[in-house]
């Protein structure tokens, strides 16, 4: 069995036409939309980014040891799952471009993409990641 790790972006949301929620209260569930809270809201996550697992945790080991966005990252491992957002951009972009010198060619691609993601999180706060180790 191997593993890898997955990045996940925010593509869309919807409201679940399956939800019962009455019609008088629809507006609720679009105000609830608008405002980022789940009620009857379902993510749509699209797969953007798939790394071997042994070569991310050989990618993290390049950011900043003790860093932040190292011990950010170093939850993938640890927990499974860490969700990135709006308040991990900065983070981690400047993390990223501070390894880029010291990466492989392949890291540099991952970092280049997870730049990609970051940036259009910054565009767009409502866009997060979930990035989630994966047993194949």
């Amino acid at each position: 069995m191997s593993e890898s790790v997955v990045f996940c972006q925010l593509s869309r949301k919807f409201v679940d036409e399956n939800d019962n929620t009455p019609a008088d209260a629809q507006q609720v569930v679009y105000y609830s939309l608008a405002i980022g809270h789940h009620l009857g809201v379902i993510d749509c996550l699209k797969e953007n980014l798939v790394c071997p697992f042994d070569d991310y945790r050989a990618w993290i080991a390049t950011l900043e040891e003790g860093g932040e966005a190292r011990r950010k990252m170093e939850g993938v491992p640890r927990y499974g799952e860490i969700v990135i957002d709006q308040s991990h951009v900065v983070l981690l972009a400047r993390a990223l471009d501070a390894a880029k010198p010291t990466q492989t060619p392949a890291q540099q691609r991952w970092s280049q993409a997870l730049l990609d993601m970051l940036q259009a999180i910054q565009l767009e706060p409502a866009i997060y990641l979930m990035v989630r180790r994966r047993y194949d």
